[in-house]
């Protein structure tokens, strides 16, 4: 059912982004000014059927091959297109007829524009990524822009993500997510449904969800509460908050379910495009050009093996742990001496 009201919603409801009635579907966050010259060269139309809820231009990206689930009217797939270039490709998959009609209809108008073409669009659901004959591991990076809220089974799609990553691939995602898990009505209400607010995940649910399909440590790039200026919505959503926040996934296998310090360090050489002076890899770990950066095992790897791996310089191994890495959130809980222990004694 749910399904049939994202198509009809999308395909047939809004005719563009000014018919939405809340900001959970609109980037609303800064544009990095050489984003911005990508979007100008995109088409009108494309354009004014976007629908999205953060940014998804994950950096180094040329020659790689991208999907992008839940495309649209293409609008990130071509700007994904410009920034893998002609060595690269971009598949975009969609269930809705008229959007992807949309995506179609200006391909060799965007082939002409660029002076290459290599994109690509499927239709299908995200929940069967496996029936569109798609190659397991075969993506660099695969995307989605406030996308994963509407599918009905999304345990399956982040399973169908894994399959289809290459080892060390990201997926890249934006969604709106909720600070508790919703009541029925809210599922159920087509309109809060097609606003990306009745399929919001219950925040904690997702990372458990990210970890049983083998993202071991899913991290937070960035983050923005969510307004619901609607009073008729803003009532039938009660006390929820909701956010949109952008998240990488790193299919690499192995990695801890903590952050664990074996006294390793990263340098970055600055040499990603348009990160001349830093690299972001999360809200937590902004990593400034020539300074010795310390990072716990799981953060060495997502660098270390990865796209990532040339422009950095990396310091120590995993041979010695020295345990959780300072600041992580987790501490040893045998340290209050006020509980007066005086030996290591039995574990009761």
């Amino acid at each position: 059912m749910n399904q049939q009201i994202v198509s009809e919603y999308y395909g047939k409801t809004l005719q563009g982004s000014e018919d939405l009635k809340t900001d959970a579907c609109c980037t609303t966050e800064d544009i990095p000014r050489w984003h911005k010259a990508i979007l100008s060269d995109i088409h009108d139309e494309v354009m004014a059927k976007y629908y999205g809820c953060g940014l998804i231009a994950p950096l180094k990206l040329t020659g790689a091959r991208v999907l992008d689930l839940g495309s649209g009217s293409g609008r990130d797939v071509y700007a994904l297109a410009q920034m893998v270039g002609p060595e690269g490709h971009v598949v975009g998959v969609d269930m809705t007829d008229e959007q992807l009609d949309v995506a179609r209809r200006h391909q060799a108008w965007h082939a002409e524009k660029f002076g290459f073409a290599n994109v690509s669009f499927e239709k299908g659901t995200l929940e069967e990524l496996d029936q569109i004959g798609l190659e397991p591991a075969s993506f660099d990076v695969i995307v989605s822009n406030c996308v994963i809220n509407l599918c009905t089974d999304k345990p399956a799609v982040l399973r169908h993500v894994k399959s289809l990553l290459k080892p060390g691939g990201e997926f890249y995602f934006s969604d709106v997510y909720a600070d508790r898990r919703l009541p029925e009505s809210v599922v159920s209400d087509p309109v809060l449904y097609g606003e990306c607010l009745g399929g919001a995940l219950y925040w904690n649910d997702f990372i458990n969800m990210s970890k049983g399909a083998g993202f071991a440590d899913p991290r937070l790039v960035t983050a923005r509460p969510l307004t619901i200026e609607n009073e008729i919505l803003k009532e039938k959503l009660g006390q929820s908050r909701f956010w949109s926040a952008t998240y990488r996934l790193f299919n690499l296998d192995g990695l801890e379910p903590a952050c664990e310090d074996y006294g390793q360090a990263v340098i970055y050489k600055g040499t990603v495009e348009h990160a001349p002076d830093a690299f972001i890899l999360d809200g937590h770990h902004v990593i400034e050009k020539g300074k010795v950066f310390p990072v716990c095992g799981n953060t060495w790897r997502m660098l270390a093996e990865t796209r990532f791996a040339e422009h950095f310089s990396f310091i120590g191994d995993m041979t010695t742990h020295y345990g959780i890495f300072e600041g992580c959130g987790t501490n040893v809980p045998f340290e209050d001496d006020s509980a007066g222990v005086t030996s290591a004694g039995a574990c009761c």
